[in-house]
């Protein structure tokens, strides 16, 4: 597994996705070997994954790439039957594990090209990446429908649908909140990146016009993004009912959060099936979110939309109104993620995949 920051997980979906699904795979009697970088603590081995800790350039539009060209290099020198690329940006380095007579599955995550964070010249590279993953790789790997149905518009290439999976919490562990200062069902929640696409100024904006009594509680920060970072700490900085808390790093906290919250606020709008809205989901929490096709595929009927701060407002204002109702859909948008995003599942049809490349070799 190549192109993430590794495991153990702490950072986002694609590592999430490895720490699950890698382990499944080692408990079916499956090697799995996961390529890291940044971590702190460089373990040999997690979960029964055996890790490879191998530098990075620190630099937002060199930092992936840099450390998955050292991963190629390393797995060039140590075959395997099947590499799992995550990330399309890393498509150029594609012909080189072909090369190596490797059968190669890319995951090509959301339609990163659409990022506020790449200038003309970055919207470009990502774009060609695409195109680059569409002809190198074996099979194309997509968490979304609507992910799978662009690549088949855009380029004619057919795809994998596989999601992501949801960690089910069927209760809220009200001490663990108390003890970090939040009461059940007292507070809003926003979990993001603090990047333009994430529309968490949006929701503050929208939360600031509301007559919200409750506080919203902004977890997230980001590396690279110190203009946007300022633009919501302005807007935070108006109004003591918003909370900036930066990271939360202790995940049993997090998932207490998920599931205590009056509403959780979802502003992601270029990913596919995102990780922290499945993991809101998977806690029962009511969920508002950005009104684009990814999100209404993933929460079904279960969840609310906003496309601005006055929607932003409204949603919440009703929320507090009819706190029972939102509830219901919470707990609706529980029973979906139970059904439909699992990461058994996911972790079955990675095998299967991988099973049928290597039968493909």
């Amino acid at each position: 597994m190549i192109g993430t920051r590794g495991v153990p997980a702490r950072y986002g979906g694609f590592e999430t996705a490895i720490e699950e699904i890698g382990a499944r795979l080692v408990a079916a009697g499956h090697d799995v070997r996961v390529y890291c970088r940044g971590a702190e603590s460089r373990l040999p081995e997690h979960k029964g994954m055996r890790l490879v800790h191998l530098p990075a350039v620190r630099h937002k539009t060199l930092e992936t790439l840099s450390h998955t060209a050292l991963s190629v290099a390393h797995l060039l020198r140590s075959p395997t039957d099947v590499a799992l690329v995550f990330n399309a940006a890393n498509a150029p380095l594609l012909p080189l594990i072909r090369m190596a007579r490797i059968p190669v599955a890319t995951h090509v995550d959301g339609l990163e090209w659409k990022r506020a964070k790449w200038n003309g010249t970055g919207q470009r590279y990502y774009l060609m990446a695409e195109r680059l993953a569409v002809r190198w790789s074996r099979e194309l790997i997509a968490d979304a429908d609507a992910i799978q149905d662009y690549y088949q518009k855009r380029y004619h290439a057919p795809s994998v649908m596989i999601p992501y999976g949801a960690p089910i919490q069927e209760g809220c562990d009200q001490e663990l909140l108390s003890e970090a200062g939040y009461k059940a069902g007292g507070f809003h929640l926003v979990v993001a990146r603090f990047e333009p696409e994430n529309h968490v100024d949006l929701i503050v904006e929208g939360y600031l016009r509301s007559r919200a009594t409750l506080p919203l509680i902004v977890v997230g920060s980001a590396p690279y993004a110190e203009e946007y970072s300022r633009r919501i700490a302005t807007l935070a900085a108006g109004d003591e009912r918003v909370k900036l808390v930066g990271g939360v790093w202790d995940q049993d906290l997090l998932d207490a959060m998920y599931a205590g919250c009056a509403s959780y606020l979802h502003g992601h709008s270029v990913g596919g099936t995102n990780p922290s809205l499945l993991r809101a989901m998977g806690a029962g929490a009511p969920v508002v979110a950005f009104d684009v096709v990814f999100n209404h595929e993933v929460l079904g009927g279960s969840g609310a939309f906003f496309a601005d701060a006055g929607q932003v407002a409204d949603a919440i204002e009703a929320v507090e109104a009819a706190p029972e109702a939102a509830r219901d859909r919470g707990d609706r948008g529980r029973e979906r993620a139970r059904k439909h995003y699992t990461w058994d599942d996911v972790a079955a049809r990675y095998e299967r995949l991988c099973l049928d490349l290597k039968a493909a070799r």
